[in-house]
């Protein structure tokens, strides 16, 4: 069991201390994480597990400055952001933090190319190498033909393979995902997540919330989050053939 995960002389791109956050309910104060301490160091991919209402969504929101905490400090590439407006989060997530909502928030008056393509060009990206970028992610999530349709007429499934394009569009230091393969059948499940250990393979840091254990076993690191504390935190065996461990999934 580890509390900080692997090699710890390397910078962290995510380091968290003490954070927390209280919703109110009816005036009641309803405690959603509580105290968690983390550090996501470069390349680790870090799942996310917990039953129902451990706080697992409500920590990648505070990640991804959705929510403010209640207290703690968030550090990202060495960066104290916890207390950053909407404008300095805005900024931060389109340069460093690619995040795949449950919901999806694709942009429904433009095509899925131009939803993939816009957090690249953001950044700076000239638009030949977002093109291409673009390209390669929706083709390797086997929805190229779906470049110039509207979310709108994509079905669930689809709509979050977009979103994960998009968040991987540009690169970013850190991915946050929550929960990318909820909405898919187990073949896109498994497009989805042969992406996700491509991208990883090649670098990319990744901290992902899933319910699916066999999601979990994707990555090199899980957490297990209990009433909003880190009840667990574990590194997993390195296995260079991981991904053929859920080809069941296709059944």
């Amino acid at each position: 069991m580890t509390t900080s995960g692997s090699s710890p002389s390397r910078a962290a791109v995510l380091r968290v201390r003490d954070l927390a956050k209280v919703f109110t309910s009816d005036g009641v104060p309803v405690p959603a994480v509580r105290g968690v301490d983390l550090r996501v160091h470069p390349g680790e991919f870090v799942a996310v597990m917990g039953p129902s209402g451990s706080g697992k969504s409500t920590l990648l929101h505070l990640l991804g400055g959705l929510y403010r905490p209640t207290r703690g400090e968030i550090w990202i590439r060495e960066q104290r952001v916890d207390g950053l407006g909407q404008a300095g989060w805005a900024v931060l997530r389109r340069k460093h933090v690619g995040f795949v909502f449950q919901t999806f928030n694709l942009i429904s008056n433009m095509t899925v190319a131009d939803n993939v393509e816009l957090p690249a060009l953001l950044a700076g990206t000239g638009s030949r190498v977002a093109r291409a970028r673009r390209e390669h992610l929706l083709g390797e999530l086997g929805i190229s033909n779906k470049a110039g349709a509207a979310p709108t007429q994509l079905s669930g499934g689809e709509q979050q393979k977009v979103a994960l394009a998009r968040a991987l569009a540009n690169q970013p230091s850190l991915l946050l995902a929550d929960e990318p393969t909820g909405n898919l059948d187990s073949v896109n499940t498994l497009n989805v997540l042969r992406l996700l250990v491509q991208v990883h393979d090649q670098g990319q840091t990744i901290l992902l919330v899933t319910h699916d254990a066999r999601v979990a076993s994707m990555a090199d690191r899980v957490v297990t989050l209990f009433d909003g504390m880190v009840g667990d935190d574990a590194d997993i065996t390195p296995n260079p053939k991981r991904i053929t461990s859920i080809i069941d999934l296709r059944g």
